[in-house]
């Protein structure tokens, strides 16, 4: 028996905003785990806060490898999985200590730039991005300069935003070696990824033979930012497959939004007009980039 057309579009629409939903959750959940690493960066190393986190999450995705996919195979996901390990682990290293020593109502936003690399490489391995695409990343390139140019002129928050800047270009590649990865095996992927990540900082930690002077009052932090990113991930992959790809990159590229505003609430941070002007111009090139 057929489904009727109004069934039919009434099931469509209550997915479409179950997709939403997801995303924006992907959102809240990727920018307060933003807010609470660079806060715990600001008394711990920021490699120590991303080692421990993604210990986290790389026990708790082990366990869904294990209970739910039934193992990892072999397979072209490995070496994509590696590189977006190696350059998710510098990326948020950069990116939690420039938001634990900058403004993070301007360093939010200029890591989230990111989104742009993966359209640049995509056109260089014969991508064709829309005009919708090149238009956001001039726009989100604009609201750069305009948010960080004040910060950069009083000569004292260079750092935080080369930092960011550093975390843009991490991130950036990160998306796009997943992105490849996940073509084969999204899950074992993420897996590997997290993997590389951790023996990467397991190896810094034995050249400096420290552990980053963890405590038993840091760890539920960090037990928070390490669920929170792996739960980010989760749902902006289950929005995604559920609803239109274009709308969940949309909405989940909303996160440093979140992140603002907890720092204006929290922390009372406040921005020039101009750079006011120039986080909105970066926030709707990044939407522009991801809609394209």
């Amino acid at each position: 028996m057929s489904v009727p057309a109004s069934g039919t579009g009434r099931h469509a629409v209550t997915v479409a905003r179950v997709s939403a939903l997801l995303a924006l959750c992907s959102s809240l959940l990727w920018g307060t785990s933003d807010f609470v690493a660079g806060l715990k960066s600001k008394t711990l190393p920021a490699a120590a806060v991303v080692g421990w986190s993604q210990l986290v999450g790389f026990v708790t995705l082990s366990i869904v490898v294990v209970v739910f996919a039934h193992g990892l195979e072999p397979g072209a996901w490995v070496p994509w999985a590696i590189a977006a390990g190696c350059s998710g682990a510098v990326a948020l290293a950069a990116f939690y200590a420039a938001l634990s020593t900058g403004t993070m109502s301007v360093v939010a936003p200029v890591a989230s730039l990111g989104a742009a690399v993966p359209v640049l490489l995509g056109v260089a391995t014969g991508d064709s991005p829309s005009a919708l695409s090149w238009i956001g990343m001039g726009v989100a390139v604009v609201g750069t300069v305009l948010a960080s140019g004040p910060e950069i002129q009083a000569g004292l928050h260079v750092r935080p935003v080369a930092l960011a800047c550093v975390a843009a270009v991490g991130f950036g590649v990160t998306l796009f070696c997943m992105d490849r990865g996940s073509r084969v095996s999204l899950v074992s992927t993420l897996w590997g990824m997290r993997l590389t990540s951790l023996c990467l900082y397991a190896t810094v930690a034995l050249v400096r033979r420290s552990v980053g002077g963890i405590g038993r009052r840091d760890w539920p932090v960090l037990v928070f930012v390490g669920l929170a990113d792996l739960g980010a991930n989760a749902l902006f992959v289950a929005a995604s497959t559920q609803g239109l790809v274009s709308v969940a990159a949309v909405l989940g590229s909303l996160y440093p939004v979140v992140t603002i505003l907890l720092a204006r609430a929290i922390l009372a941070e406040r921005l020039k007009l101009i750079q006011n002007v120039g986080v909105v111009l970066a926030l709707a090139g990044v939407v522009a980039i991801a809609t394209g």
